[in-house]
């Protein structure tokens, strides 16, 4: 017989147990309900794709460079690898299944990226997000940031800000993409290694650079905001001016350029100003064209967003609010009977929607009372012999002591109209 091994899940994951699960499920059961208010539909696609779908978005992005976890394919037809992000399975479900335009729909789900675990960032993460396919409507930019700042707002978030850049179109990127070649190459030697390397496959991403060593380079580089054609700026203008009908304040952020290549015109990512400034971003997108017209469909414009689970709660937890769902149970069920009847009131009341619990192994009725009072019930369901007998139940309230008799048969109507 083989030693025991104590296992451990692997490295950048972790087990998410209660409460913090059910924290995790409402905060994406609250997205999905303000989605579908906003007309998105939910699309599930799978967490594993042709390696390609990725590749589309970018080659020189360090998501397809160096994070995706490549899966081996059985009957070796096909390169596989795990979702690092959703936007390019969506592109790739649009261009499979031609849908009517505008296609508005949201997602939740894991993604998976090879990188180095730290607060909030897992290898094994969930995103919540949407994608709006079919319009270049500046106006549906709008909407796509309204929905993610309505979202943070209803969590109670306040301390966040709203970032704001364009990427330019076609028509200007050109003059801009030369000039930014050019001084970051008069510069090249003061850069990280990385972003040198960066730079011989995109300079735009130098612009993404996180790293100390980079900054000061990336503070004088040229500005894609002065380098814009006029239709370019018409959209930008029109975004700005659909913000501020909103309400939605917002700073300019001109070298926002996100993390991956297929982003143009608006731009834009959520900071928790309540986290360390350096990994404070908790979500962000921007419209995109090109992507699915890669994956085999029509040329389509697109504009979407992605918001990070862990990233949000952290926020959330750094402002003290969203507490999430409460784990207490409404009631307890303390069964001297030998378990059956607590076994048929438990399934009654959690069939009428009513939380409920009870103890096992036929303990004490003290030992009982002591895990009802331990889990914080409001109320202790009692039924002894005498009250099987009697088709009666003890209702105790664990808050104010107070206990009465009821009929069996009036109890859930009693129990509802205890927690309204």
């Amino acid at each position: 017989m083989p030693e025991p091994v104590s296992f451990q899940a692997p490295k950048g994951t972790r087990d998410l147990l209660p409460p913090a699960s059910g924290r995790h499920r409402l905060l994406i059961a609250r997205f999905a309900a303000l989605a579908d208010a906003f007309g998105y539909g939910q699309i599930v696609s799978p967490m594993f794709e042709d390696l390609r779908v990725f590749e589309r978005v970018g080659a020189s992005t360090e998501i397809v460079s160096k994070e995706m976890f490549e899966l081996v394919s059985r009957d070796d037809e096909n390169r596989l690898a795990l979702r690092p992000e959703l936007t390019a399975s969506v592109c790739r479900a649009f261009a499979q299944h031609r849908p009517l335009t505008p296609w508005k729909v949201f997602y939740e789900g894991p993604q998976f990226r090879y990188e180095r675990p730290q607060a909030g960032r897992y290898r094994q993460f969930t995103q919540v997000g949407a994608e709006a396919l079919g319009s270049d409507d500046p106006l549906l930019d709008v909407e796509m940031i309204a929905l993610s700042w309505r979202f943070y707002e209803s969590l109670g978030l306040r301390q966040v800000t709203l970032l704001l850049n364009t990427l330019g179109d076609p028509e200007g990127r050109p003059a801009y993409f030369a000039a930014l070649e050019s001084y970051l190459r008069s510069r090249a030697e003061e850069l990280s290694i990385q972003s040198q390397t960066t730079l011989e496959h995109n300079p735009l991403r130098v612009l993404d650079s996180k790293r100390p060593q980079d900054e000061a380079v990336i503070a004088d580089a040229p500005l894609m905001i002065d380098h814009l054609s006029a239709a370019a700026a018409e959209h930008f203008t029109a975004v700005r001016a659909g913000l501020d009908r909103l309400g939605i304040a917002y700073e300019i952020s001109p070298r926002l350029v996100r993390g991956l290549d297929y982003y143009l015109r608006t731009t834009f990512e959520v900071a928790a100003d309540a986290l360390d400034s350096a990994q404070n971003a908790i979500g962000g997108g921007g419209r995109y064209d090109g992507l699915v017209e890669a994956l085999g469909g029509p040329a389509t414009p697109g504009v979407g967003f992605a918001l990070g689970v862990d990233r949000t709660l952290l926020a959330c937890d750094a402002e003290g609010v969203f507490d999430g769902p409460t784990q207490r149970p409404d009631v307890f069920v303390v069964d001297l009977t030998g378990g059956a009847e607590a076994l048929a009131l438990v399934d009654e009341l959690a069939s009428a929607g009513i939380r409920a619990d009870r103890s096992y192994d036929n303990r004490s009725v003290k030992a009982q009372l002591k895990a009802a009072n331990r889990a914080d019930a409001r109320l202790a369901v009692i039924v002894g012999d005498d009250e099987l007998d009697a088709g009666t139940v003890q209702v105790k309230d664990l808050e104010s002591g107070d206990q009465r008799a009821m009929a069996r048969a009036q109890l859930l109507a009693d129990i509802k109209s205890r927690l309204r």
